[in-house]
């Protein structure tokens, strides 16, 4: 699957009709949800890290790399790859190593060991991104104010507003303010010029619902191998109580 069938997955949706991407973390998880009918994956960096043994944030990037390949050798739809803040690559080496995995998307987020980003900083990282991979890749922007904080007297909307504006002006395809609250996302979805990756919660707004307010594209972090990991949970235990 191109590039080119996954970027228009994202446009021209009804409004209620997002496009949902389960995030599998490895082969067989990414098998689930290909034979249940999505069109497309997005993998989590957690979720993958967890099922390697790592906490959050401490995969190597090769680790990350290879998982990202055996996932996308699994399945016949298309993948992308949450790749956090980028592991330090210089952005040529970055879309390479991405690009040899067959993946044909990313996510690149704005902060980096628990510190937001300057925004032109990381807009400039996006557009050598975009330049080096042309239009062989999607780039989902992650805007991590919600979940990072921003400075005493700084509005967080106004502030995720002006760094989406930044990054899809630098060529981002996509902008995810993760964990925005549902009510600001109609006037995020209307003041940035691109789609609008939302963050579902369990026990949150359906994708549905998160579509009328605005959201693209829905994913699930990793939240699908928590849940699938709690019901290994359950079954453990049932089995230790034999």
């Amino acid at each position: 699957m191109t590039v080119s069938v996954f970027r228009d997955l994202h446009h021209g949706r009804a409004a209620g009709d997002p496009l949902v991407l389960p995030g599998p973390w490895d082969a067989a998880s990414a098998r689930v949800f290909a034979d249940a009918g999505f069109p497309a994956l997005a993998t989590p960096s957690a979720g993958v890290a967890a099922s390697l043994g790592y906490e959050d944030g401490a995969l190597p990037a090769a680790e990350m790399f290879a998982a990202v390949a055996r996932i996308v050798r699994a399945v016949p739809v298309p993948v992308s790859a949450d790749l956090e803040a980028g592991y330090g690559l210089p952005p040529k080496e970055l879309v390479e190593r991405l690009l040899d995995t067959g993946a044909v998307g990313c996510n690149l987020e704005d902060s980096a060991d628990g510190v937001l980003t300057d925004p032109q900083r990381q807009a400039d990282r996006l557009a050598e991104v975009r330049a080096v991979a042309g239009d062989q890749l999607f780039v989902n922007a992650r805007v991590d104010t919600y979940v990072r904080g921003v400075p005493d007297g700084t509005d967080p909307e106004t502030e995720t507003i002006t760094r989406g504006r930044l990054y899809a002006a630098a060529g981002a395809d996509c902008v995810y303010p993760i964990a925005a609250p549902p009510e600001s996302l109609p006037r995020l979805a209307a003041a940035i010029p691109a789609p609008l990756n939302v963050f579902a919660l369990p026990d949150g707004p359906t994708p549905r619902r998160l579509g009328e307010l605005g959201a693209t594209r829905i994913t699930f972090g990793p939240g699908l191998q928590r849940q699938a990991m709690a019901a290994v949970r359950k079954i453990a235990d049932r089995l230790h109580a034999l």
